[in-house]
């Protein structure tokens, strides 16, 4: 448990931490270079699809020895100077893959966005007829409960 612990802290430190510092004092030279910042982009979106894909699996393959380890080294190996692994694993898998189906991915980016914004619309409309009942409710009941705007009773005749 410990060491789980350790490694994890150890990953948010060398696996995100320190690649964002790195990637800050790139981004905020006074000329960055463009293959020092296309470096970085390749890492952070290794980083993201790895964040995803660990989502996922963590609960099916965290319990193999050195499982922490083995991502922590990853981790190292992609923004490492000496092995450039982003660049590597970026040119030579992430690439390839996505190329092959940007076009299936764009589509179904685009049916996503326009179901999703259809949600969002419906779920307005429905927010905003509750709403609208509900005032009316308040209002219909705060008129029934004021005395000042019922009328008087009729005088009693003897």
């Amino acid at each position: 448990m410990i060491g789980a612990l350790i490694t994890r802290g150890l990953t948010m430190i060398l696996g995100y931490a320190y690649p964002a510092y790195e990637c800050y004092k790139t981004v905020e030279t006074s000329q960055p270079e463009i293959e020092q910042l296309n470096y970085w982009c390749q890492y952070w979106i290794l980083v993201a699809i790895l964040t995803i894909l660990e989502r996922i699996g963590d609960s099916f393959i965290s319990w193999f020895p050195f499982y922490g380890e083995a991502k922590l080294a990853f981790f190292v190996y992609l923004w490492h100077p000496k092995t450039k692994g982003a660049n590597h694993v970026y040119d030579s898998f992430f690439r390839p893959y996505i190329s092959k189906h940007e076009p299936v991915i764009d589509r179904s980016l685009s049916e996503m966005k326009l179901k999703a914004s259809d949600a969002a619309f419906l779920y307005i409309r429905r927010a905003a007829s509750y709403f609208q009942t509900t005032l009316f409710d308040i209002f219909s009941k705060l008129n029934i409960s004021n005395p000042s705007t019922t009328a008087a009773p009729p005088p009693k005749v003897i």
